[in-house]
């Protein structure tokens, strides 16, 4: 597995499985497939409503959580410092882990300044190891 190092020195795989569009067992199925053959980057988004699936299929593929790169992404109905804690706490549940490797905001949003606010601080906890941005543009 090739990976690249961010910018707080995180190794992150090149190579992951993006989730979008996988739901109900189909997602768990993939999830345990996916670790088996070699993925070890995981990627969500609360948006995608497949969290919960994707803690479950970690949990039966049997691999040691340290042994994964998570990703989620916080979205448009956490628009609010309080509430994007929240939804980190809410994804730590669903996927069924004490900490996540990656959270990004979505896309841009009104109260983005605040949002990522409430990510920095999930970063000084530790219980993010990486934060960022996606779906930006230059402006």
């Amino acid at each position: 597995m090739e990976y690249m190092t961010l910018n707080n020195g995180m190794k992150m795989p090149l190579l992951g499985l993006g989730t979008w569009d996988l739901r109900g067992q189909q997602c768990i199925d993939t999830v345990v497939d996916a670790i088996d053959v070699g993925y070890r980057l995981i990627d969500t988004a609360q948006m995608y409503g497949n969290e919960k699936e994707i803690g479950l299929g970690i949990k039966q593929s049997g691999i040691s959580r340290n042994e994964l790169f998570l990703t989620t992404k916080i979205y448009g109905n956490c628009q609010s410092y309080q509430k994007t804690k929240d939804a980190i706490i809410e994804s730590l549940n669903n996927l069924q882990t004490d900490y996540l490797d990656l959270v990004l905001l979505h896309e841009p949003y009104s109260k983005e300044i605040e949002m990522y606010q409430a990510l920095e601080e999930a970063y000084q906890q530790g219980i993010v190891k990486a934060i960022g941005i996606s779906n930006y543009d230059e402006r």
